[in-house]
C-alpha cells in the first residue's frame, strides 16, 4: 500500500498527488512513468512521473479525470492509500549534449513536459517553453514553467489568457525568425504533437514526441501500447512502455495512433459514469 502524502487540485479536472514510494523516487527520471492500481480490484493505469523528492521519498503524479479509475483516484484524500505503485518504467528523456531546447506542452501533457523542462534547466541548457490550453480555467503549472524557462509563452485557444492561438503559432514565429534549437520536445494531445512535428520538419530540427497510448502491463508483453514507426520506408512496430515513451516525431504514424486511441473512448466514458454514480450514492 502506498500513502498519499499530499494532494492539490490544479483545475476542475486535473489533480496533483505526492505518493510515498521511496524506491521509485530514488530511481525515477523525467520521461519515465509508473503504473498504479487504486484498490485491489482496480485496473492498472500508467501515469507519467511529474517529479520526485528523494529526501521525502515521494513521487509526484498529475492526472486528468477522464475514466473510472481516475474518478476513483480523485476521491482519495491525503493520508489514504492506493494499492499498487510500480516503477519507474520506460526510457528517460534523452538530455545529453542538448544545450538549447524548446519544450512544447499542451493541456495535461504539460504535467509530463514540466519535469523535462526542469531537468534541462538544472543541466544548464537554455530552455524555451511553449504551453497551451483551451481556456484560462484549464491553465496549470504556469509558475513552475516560468521558473525553469529562459523564455516562456502561454497560449489559450480562446484568447482568455496569455496569447490567443495554438502552440504552433509562436513556435513557427521563432523558427521563421531564425531561432535555432538542438531539439524540440512536444508532449500533449496526439493531434497537437502531429502539427508541432509538421511545423518543425521544414527546419530540420530533431523533434521528440512523448507517446502515451493504452497500456496494461508496462513490460511490452500485452502489446496494448504498440505504435507504428516509418523507418527507411518500412513500417516498424514499437512498444511505448519499453521502447519509449519518447520517439522520433518524424517517424510516428500519428493517424494510426489517433485511431487506436479512440477505440476505447466509449468504454472509458461508461466506466467514468459508473464511478461517478457510485460516489453519488455514497454521498
Amino acid at each position: 500500500m502506498y500513502k498519499i502524502a499530499h494532494k492539490r487540485v490544479l483545475n476542475p479536472t486535473v489533480i496533483e498527488m505526492q505518493i510515498e514510494a521511496p524506491l521509485v523516487a530514488k530511481k525515477a527520471q523525467p520521461g519515465q512513468f509508473i503504473i498504479l492500481r487504486v484498490d485491489e480490484n482496480g485496473e492498472r493505469i500508467p501515469l507519467t512521473v511529474a517529479g520526485t523528492n528523494v529526501e521525502e521519498g515521494t513521487v509526484k503524479i498529475i492526472f486528468q479525470v477522464v475514466g473510472g479509475t481516475t474518478e476513483k483516484l480523485k476521491h482519495k484524500a491525503e493520508g489514504e492509500y492506493i494499492q499498487d505503485f510500480v516503477g519507474p518504467l520506460g526510457v528517460a528523456t534523452h538530455t545529453d549534449g542538448i544545450k538549447k531546447v524548446c519544450i512544447v506542452g499542451g493541456g495535461v501533457g504539460c504535467a509530463i513536459a514540466m519535469p523535462v523542462a526542469q531537468k534541462f534547466h538544472e543541466l544548464g541548457a537554455e530552455v524555451t517553453s511553449i504551453i497551451g490550453f483551451r481556456n484560462k480555467d484549464l491553465v496549470i503549472l504556469e509558475d513552475e514553467f516560468t521558473a525553469c524557462s529562459d523564455k516562456m509563452v502561454l497560449m489559450t485557444d480562446d484568447g482568455s489568457y496569455g496569447r490567443h492561438g495554438n502552440v504552433t503559432v509562436p513556435l513557427k514565429e521563432m523558427l521563421e525568425a531564425g531561432e535555432k534549437f538542438d531539439m524540440v520536445i512536444t508532449i500533449g494531445p496526439l493531434i497537437m504533437m502531429k502539427f508541432v512535428v509538421a511545423a518543425v520538419k521544414p527546419f530540420g530540427i530533431p523533434c521528440t514526441v512523448s507517446m502515451n497510448p493504452i497500456m496494461i502491463d508496462g513490460t511490452g508483453m500485452c502489446g496494448g501500447c504498440r505504435l507504428t514507426l516509418i523507418q527507411d520506408g518500412k513500417r516498424v512496430t514499437k512498444f511505448a512502455c519499453v521502447d519509449g515513451p519518447d520517439f522520433n516525431g518524424y517517424e510516428v504514424d500519428f493517424d494510426e495512433a489517433m485511431s487506436r486511441g479512440r477505440m476505447y473512448a466509449d468504454h472509458e466514458r461508461h466506466a467514468y459514469e459508473a464511478a461517478c454514480n457510485l460516489f453519488k450514492g455514497l454521498n
